[in-house]
């Protein structure tokens, strides 16, 4: 195979820090990091074997009456976190970090907004983040940064005695999915990937519809992150060093975790059935590359990004898993299209689908009309919907979805019960990523997927949609009538 130096970087990840901080690089004799090394590091990584230390699927750490949450990131998405937090009972935010300290002033401002006190500041240096993480008055990590960081600092939160929650992908290479697990197994401390999505409403009406049996025997689910960001990756503005432009250079599915995470809970992945093998394909580039290369010529800003190759506009994953079900994700953010996740769920006796909106479901050929909809709704919407739907809706973030994602991870750390979504599923969804570049490097073949459970996933329980254990956890901020918690 023929060295080539820019679809190596692609593969390789070091726009996302892949080769340099994620332990993926190899060399050859000569001590060259090529790009045949590169590939081989993936699927040595992938196939590698895990004596697990201790299984933290359905791991209860001892409760925390109040969490004292640190935010690293408080430029895009950390601002609406710390909204929300500041509404959220039993949570106290007391440090903030961000290397702009702009940002952190904003943060601050959240807070005072909220009559919460002042929390201590680390800025100032591309390091503070460590400091925070060793603080003796933080026990949750809230982390908001650009995907290459998100392993070293939820890796550093863990050694340092902190539960780690970081934004998606919680790994962009395959030996750093498996740093988070052997750290998480090896500390105790929780690492959770905040999958929003797994927490929008009509994902948690099927998924508990699933669990009561309504569509049989689950055999094929489809999930994806469609949504043109053409514009917006090319923006000077949007991203910090122009950081996801960069992540873009990789040929793969680059964002699974949004339309993945909620098929693989209503599967059981990790608790019952797991993924065997995934194979992908891309279509070429037909607008990145493109779009560089005009900017380019009217700016010189974009000379850097004029000369790079981009990942496909489409890219198509499947997944086998070793109960024979079939999981298909798609991503494509550049494409003119509506924003779609697609949430499939088709099984022996009934489907359902999100996107287009509004979501359907249907037991034959056609789909269930208004009035059956609202019944069904009734009948099945989970008791986290009723109990924190309204208030999710009235805070916000994506709809509610991101609320209550929050409240559901602080009502678990309070009540010392297990979190929905563990290491296991943070690696698993994140790799997805690397494995598929991998595969479309290698003409669609398939690759293993790692067991990052080694074995346990045979008798994990799993996710609780019941809220049989927790939903105590209170919010200050008045409900609507009619509705269970008014705190």
């Amino acid at each position: 195979m023929k060295t080539n130096r820019r679809k190596f970087f692609q593969i390789a990840g070091v726009t996302g820090a892949g080769v340099l901080s994620g332990g993926l690089a190899s060399c050859n004799k000569q001590g060259v990091v090529t790009e045949e090394s590169a590939l081989a590091s993936i699927k040595e990584a992938a196939g590698r074997a895990h004596p697990q230390q201790f299984n933290m699927c359905g791991y209860a750490a001892p409760k925390l009456e109040t969490v004292r949450i640190g935010f690293i990131g408080i430029g895009s998405r950390g601002p609406g976190a710390i909204e929300r937090m500041s509404n959220i009972e039993g949570v106290e935010i007391t440090a903030l970090c961000d290397k702009d300290p702009e940002c952190v002033t904003k943060g601050q401002g959240i807070l005072e907004k909220h009559g919460l006190p002042k929390a201590k500041e680390y800025s100032g240096s591309e390091e503070a983040w460590k400091e925070l993480c060793e603080s003796p008055d933080v026990d949750l990590v809230y982390i908001c940064t650009p995907w290459s960081l998100h392993t070293p600092m939820s890796v550093y939160a863990m050694e340092s005695g902190k539960h780690a929650a970081t934004e998606v992908p919680a790994a962009v290479t395959v030996e750093e999915a498996w740093q988070l697990v052997e750290t998480s197994e090896r500390t105790k401390k929780h690492c959770m990937m905040l999958e929003n999505c797994c927490y929008d409403f009509f994902e948690l009406l099927t998924l508990n519809m699933a669990r009561q049996g309504f569509f049989g025997e689950i055999v094929h689910v489809e999930g994806a992150y469609i949504h043109d960001l053409l514009k917006s990756n090319f923006a000077k503005d949007s991203y910090s060093d122009m950081w996801r432009l960069k992540e873009n250079q990789r040929d793969g599915s680059l964002y699974p975790t949004h339309g993945l995470g909620p098929v693989c809970q209503v599967l059981n992945v990790n608790r019952g059935d797991k993924m065997d093998y995934l194979t992908s394909m891309s279509t070429n580039d037909f607008q990145m590359g493109k779009m560089a290369a005009e900017l380019a010529a009217e700016d010189s800003f974009y000379e850097q990004f004029a000369t790079a190759s981009y990942r496909g506009n489409m890219n198509t994953t499947m997944v086998r898993t070793t109960k024979g079900k079939n999981i298909m994700i798609q991503h494509d953010v550049t494409s003119p299209r509506p924003y779609s996740r697609i949430h499939l769920v088709s099984g022996t006796e009934g489907v359902a689908r999100k996107w287009p909106l509004p979501g359907k479901i249907a037991k034959g050929h056609s789909w269930f009309d208004e009035d059956e909809m609202k019944a069904l709704e009734e009948q099945y919407t989970p008791k986290i919907v009723k109990l924190v739907g309204e208030m999710a809706k009235k805070v916000g973030g994506h709809g509610g979805m991101d609320f209550l994602m929050d409240w559901r991870l602080i009502d678990c750390l309070r009540n010392g019960i297990a979190l929905d979504q563990d290491v296991y599923d943070a690696a698993l969804w994140s790799v997805v990523a690397p494995l598929s570049e991998w595969s479309v490097a290698n003409k669609s073949n398939s690759i293993e997927v790692p067991d990052f459970t080694n074995g346990a996933w045979k008798t994990n329980k799993p996710v609780d949609v019941s809220l049989s254990q927790g939903g105590t956890t209170g919010v200050k901020i008045k409900a609507e009538a009619g509705s269970q918690l008014n705190v």
